[in-house]
């Protein structure tokens, strides 16, 4: 691992940011790409001397073509995510998660690149049919929203560059995925960034239904360590899940986090368990997660006032802003 030259596009998001972490930690020279869209720069900040920084598109394939040159891996994590804004706006979330991954995959070919390690989304499975929990790499593919859909066509683009240019590529289905530096911004983002700057605020936290739901979250360290698992093994062309196995109820997150809660409308489109089979992973790499879910929540409960800057949400305001999310999926 020690010297291996590596880009990790959307380098300067969440995710991204502790695989940097990691990769330097392992002796790698790493470079950053992220357009800044939901990265924030004070991510890195803390290894600004030891990275490489480009601010750019990955859909700008001139620019990121001659970044590519003399690298041996690149992870990619760059992506937009979010439910409601891919169903608002489809042309965007197609154009940088599949048209992007296309010209990241693309430079990689054309700059003689041996490995690539793609971050893909457990959001492919939908709400997966009686029968398939805990959910395994061959559970049917319903995705339930451009983003989820989008993520998707970026994973069989990766595969299919693999398989017909020769380029050694491993695709992990992240599961839910929770830590210091998780976004504060978005069209009402993942649960951990929504309650904790609640939290902060001294307001209620908005559990949806009756908060019985579960999921499987996985702390983001767990996840680096995943990606460079991935990476420096002999793993080729295959599909991992990343996640614990042992999901856990929101109600279970609030009595960690603490406080009063309010109850908002079950959202269409959601499963109520996202559940994780990583005996393949387990078996295959040797990789398990390390941080209980208890630890992982104390953690991220040092860093809160990451969450200060957040946008507070009430019930009001995440009606106003999911009214596309149950224009289009009620019907589900």
């Amino acid at each position: 691992m020690d010297g291996k030259n590596v880009v990790v596009t959307g380098g300067a998001g969440f995710i991204g940011s502790h695989l940097v972490d990691k990769l330097l930690s392992e002796g790698c020279r790493v470079t950053v790409i992220d357009n800044l869209s939901t990265g924030r720069v004070e991510n890195i900040v803390h290894c600004k001397d030891k990275v490489e920084f480009v601010e750019a598109d990955i859909s700008d394939f001139d620019k990121i073509l001659p970044i590519f040159k003399d690298k041996d891996i690149i992870f990619h994590l760059a992506a937009l995510a979010d439910i409601v804004p891919s169903i608002v706006e489809p042309r965007k979330y197609y154009n940088s998660n599949v048209m992007g991954t296309m010209c990241v995959v693309e430079a990689a070919r054309l700059s003689g690149v041996r490995r690539l390690i793609y971050a893909a989304s457990s959001s492919c499975y939908g709400i997966p049919p009686d029968g398939f929990y805990p959910t395994s790499e061959t559970a049917p593919i319903s995705p339930r929203y451009p983003y989820a859909f989008t993520k998707y066509l970026g994973e069989q683009t990766v595969l299919h560059w693999g398989k017909v240019y020769n380029l050694e590529v491993v695709s992990l289905r992240l599961f839910n995925v929770y830590g210091p530096r998780s976004r504060t911004s978005g069209t009402y983002g993942a649960v951990f960034g929504v309650f904790l700057a609640q939290k902060l605020a001294g307001k209620p936290y908005t559990v949806v239904g009756d908060g019985t739901q579960k999921r499987d979250f996985v702390f983001v360290t767990d996840v680096a360590d995943a990606f460079v698992t991935a990476a420096f093994s002999d793993v080729n062309n295959e599909i991992f899940n990343v996640g614990t196995g042992e999901p856990q109820s929101v109600n279970t997150l609030v009595s960690l986090l603490g406080g009063e809660k309010v109850h908002i409308p079950k959202r269409p489109g959601e499963p109520d368990c996202t559940w994780a089979d990583i005996s393949k992973i387990k078996s295959m790499l040797g990789w398990q997660p390390k941080v209980s879910f208890k630890e992982g929540v104390a953690k991220i409960l040092e860093h809160i006032d990451y969450w200060k800057d957040a946008p507070v949400w009430t019930p009001e305001k995440i009606k106003g802003a999911t009214e596309d999310w149950f224009k289009y999926l009620a019907k589900d």
